[in-house]
C-alpha cells in the first residue's frame, strides 16, 4: 500500500509534467492546413495550387512585402532594355485569392510544435510548412558599399532602387575603368553579374567610348561560369570583346571618396586596389537570419531538405524550395519551376493520405546568358550533374536572337500568368516532345 507521501509525490509529479507540457505547446492564434513562408515565385506557385485544391481558410502565405518583383527582368532594366515598372506588381494582385495573406515577418520556427512566430508576437500553427523565403542580400558584407550604392557610378542590379540607376550611369560613362564583381557566396541568378558586363561593354561601343575604356570582370570564382559546357563559349566571347577577367578576386571594400575598390585574391590572400569610374557590384548573399538561427537549417544556414523530394531531412511535414533551400543547384527562377512541381506532387500526396512513389527533382535550372541587346545563350542544365538539360533540338550554346526574344518577351508572361498561378512547372514536357528529333552530341 502506497504511503501518503508517495501518493502526494506522484500527484505533484503528474501536475508538474502537465504544466511543463502545457507551457511547451503554447496555444496558437491562427491555424492552417498549410503555411507557406514567402511570397516570391516559389511560395506563390505552391500556395496557388494548394489553396485551389483545399479552398478558403486552409492555406496561409506569410509575406511582409507590399510589392512582388520579377527580378530576372532587372538585368534588362539595368541594360536599358526594359522599364522597371514591368518588373513589379502590388503583392495583393499576385496573392492567390483562396489563400490567407498574413502580411508580417516570421521571426521563429518551432517545428517540434508545428508553429511559426511572427514579428507582432502571434503564433501560427500548421499541419504542413513550406519555406520559400528567398535569400538575404548582405550589403554590409562589403565595407563602404551600402553608403556608396546608387551614387557616383556605384550600382547594383540586385537592388530595386539601384537597378533604376544602372543604365543612367552606363550612359554617363565617358571612359576609364568599368568594374564588375561576383561575390564569394551563394547568390540568386549567378549569371547576372556577367550579363550586365556584356551589356555594358556593348553600350560603351555604341556610345563611342569603348576605345578608352577598360572593362574588368573580377570574380571570386575560378572560372567565368560554373558549367563548362557554356562557360567555354562565354570565356571565348569575353576574350574576343577584350573583357579582362580576373579570377579569385573578391570585393571587400569600396572607398567612394577615392573611387577605389579593394579586392582580396583568395588564392594568396593578397589585397589589390582598382580605380573605378563605374562599378557594378553583385553583393554577398546568404541564408535569411531567421532561418539560419532555426532548427530547420543546415550548417550553412539554408533549409536542410532532401535534394530529390524537397522534404526536410528531419521534419517530414516541412518542405522548402528556391533560394532559401540547400538544394545543390543554381538559385534561379527557372529552378523554382521544376522544384515547385516536385514539391507540390509530394505535398498533395501527403495531404490526401496517398502512398505514392515520391516525385524526384533532377536539378533543372536555366541561366539565359545575355551577351548583347539581341544576343543570348540559352543555358539549361542540371545543377546536380552539370550536364545540359536543353529544351530545344538545337545547340543552345550558339548566340540566338530568338532565344533573346523568348527570354525578354515571352518568359515574363509565363512567369506572371502561369508560374505564380501554379500552372507552370518548367519545360520538361516541351523537352520530351523534342527528344525524338534532338541531335546527339558529345559533351
Amino acid at each position: 500500500m502506497l504511503s501518503v507521501r508517495t501518493r502526494l509525490s506522484s500527484v505533484i509529479s503528474k501536475r508538474t509534467f502537465a504544466t511543463a507540457a502545457s507551457e511547451a505547446k503554447k496555444p496558437v492564434d491562427q491555424k492552417f492546413k498549410v503555411v507557406v513562408v514567402g511570397g516570391g515565385p516559389g511560395g506563390l506557385s505552391v500556395s496557388s495550387t494548394i489553396s485551389n485544391l483545399l479552398g478558403k481558410n486552409q492555406v496561409a502565405v506569410i509575406e511582409p512585402a507590399n510589392h512582388h518583383y520579377y527580378q530576372p527582368l532587372w538585368t534588362y532594366v539595368g541594360g536599358g532594355l526594359k522599364n522597371f515598372s514591368e518588373s513589379v506588381k502590388p503583392m495583393g494582385d499576385v496573392m492567390p485569392t483562396n489563400a490567407e495573406w498574413i502580411q508580417d515577418k516570421v521571426t521563429e520556427f518551432d517545428p517540434e510544435n508545428n508553429t511559426v512566430k511572427l514579428a507582432d508576437g502571434q503564433t501560427v500553427g500548421y499541419d504542413y510548412l513550406v519555406v520559400a523565403a528567398g535569400i538575404q542580400v548582405n550589403w554590409d558584407g562589403v565595407k563602404g558599399l551600402k553608403e556608396a550604392l546608387g551614387k557616383d557610378g556605384v550600382t547594383s542590379n540586385y537592388d530595386a532602387d539601384s537597378v533604376q540607376k544602372t543604365y543612367k550611369f552606363i550612359q554617363e560613362f565617358k571612359g576609364g575603368n568599368a568594374l564588375f564583381t561576383f561575390p564569394n557566396t551563394p547568390l540568386k541568378c549567378p549569371g547576372a553579374p556577367t550579363k550586365i558586363t556584356f551589356l555594358a561593354e556593348e553600350a560603351f561601343r555604341l556610345n563611342g567610348v569603348r576605345d578608352k575604356t577598360n572593362v574588368i570582370y573580377n570574380t571570386s570564382a575560378g572560372k567565368i561560369f560554373g558549367v563548362d559546357h557554356y562557360g567555354r563559349v562565354l570565356q571565348q566571347l569575353a576574350n574576343e570583346r577584350n573583357i579582362n577577367v580576373n579570377f579569385q578576386h573578391e570585393l571587400v571594400e569600396i572607398n567612394a571618396d577615392n573611387h577605389q575598390a579593394t579586392f582580396r585574391n583568395n588564392a594568396n590572400q593578397e589585397l589589390k586596389s582598382f580605380e573605378y569610374d563605374f562599378i557594378h557590384v553583385a553583393p554577398p548573399q546568404g541564408a535569411p537570419k531567421f532561418i539560419k538561427e532555426s532548427r530547420l537549417a543546415d550548417a550553412a544556414g539554408f533549409v536542410d531538405v532532401n535534394k530529390d523530394t524537397l522534404r526536410h531531412n528531419k521534419y517530414k511535414n516541412v518542405f522548402a524550395l528556391g533560394d532559401c533551400s540547400n538544394l545543390p543547384t543554381s538559385k534561379t527562377a527557372a529552378a523554382i519551376t521544376g522544384e515547385s512541381g516536385v514539391l507540390k506532387k509530394n505535398l498533395i500526396a501527403d495531404i490526401q493520405g496517398k502512398k505514392i512513389e515520391q516525385a524526384v527533382y533532377d536539378g533543372y535550372t536555366s541561366c539565359p546568358l545575355i551577351v548583347g541587346r539581341d544576343q543570348l545563350i540559352l543555358a539549361e542544365f542540371s545543377g546536380y550533374t552539370g550536364k545540359p538539360l536543353e529544351t530545344f533540338p538545337v545547340d543552345q550554346r550558339k548566340i540566338s536572337k530568338v532565344s533573346q526574344y523568348l527570354n525578354k518577351e515571352v518568359i515574363p508572361s509565363i512567369y506572371w500568368n502561369f508560374l505564380l498561378k501554379g500552372t507552370w512547372t518548367g519545360p520538361s514536357t516541351v523537352r520530351s516532345i523534342f527528344d525524338p528529333v534532338r541531335p546527339k552530341r558529345d559533351e
